[in-house]
């Protein structure tokens, strides 16, 4: 889907995905320290809003001007401390200029993002790039098993993946924490989702 589609999906309800951030997210960041985040392809804004309220000082990319200008609707409602760590940016993720800022980042999200596998390891690759020593990237969509042994999400196997790929596209330059399958039940049945969460190196070691 290009960002015309995306545009019309975003126009024609109120929230796709919902307010609440998702609770994979949840149960790896809330433990986190405050930092500097960036999450690719935010949508709504749902996961870069939740980490503001949570001190994080968040940017937020998606290629969708419908989905930022949602985002940012919602954001205007939250308290003004939150609002002055959250920006939003529309920008393709697989070009997007935030990846280049030289500060870096202590968490970057990539969560429900199906590109090919070509354009996903650059993709990953910039992202190590723009990991602060001991950042850490999480990555988190639809298995390769999904279309089969699942259900809901996209069907093309191109752009699906398994924790071993995604282990794979590091090219040993994170250190894994977590990287495995987990189910989620949806309407009609249990959807199977691959995880990746990985930090990168502390200076020296």
């Amino acid at each position: 889907m290009d960002a015309q589609d995306w545009d019309d999906r975003y126009s024609q309800t109120d929230m796709v995905w919902g307010a609440p951030p998702n609770p994979v997210v949840v149960e790896f960041a809330t433990s986190l320290p405050a930092g500097r985040a960036l999450d690719l392809a935010c949508g709504e804004g749902r996961h870069a809003l939740w980490l503001a309220t949570r001190g994080w000082q968040t940017t937020g990319v998606d290629f969708s001007p419908v989905a930022i200008d949602k985002a940012r609707r919602v954001a205007a409602q939250a308290p003004r401390s939150v609002r002055e760590r959250l920006t939003y940016v529309v920008d393709d993720v697989t070009t997007a200029a935030a990846l280049d800022d030289p500060s870096g980042y202590d968490l970057i999200l990539l969560i429900f993002v199906h590109l090919d596998p070509a354009q996903r390891r650059t993709l990953v690759s910039r992202i190590i790039d723009a990991l602060k020593p001991e950042g850490i990237l999480m990555i988190l969509g639809h298995d390769a098993t999904n279309p089969t042994e699942g259900v809901g999400g996209p069907q093309d196997p191109e752009i699906l993946y398994t924790p071993e790929d995604l282990k794979d596209d590091l090219n040993g330059r994170l250190d894994v924490t977590v990287a495995e399958r987990r189910h989620r039940d949806v309407e009609g049945g249990t959807a199977i989702d691959a995880l990746l969460v990985a930090r990168r190196p502390a200076l020296g070691s």
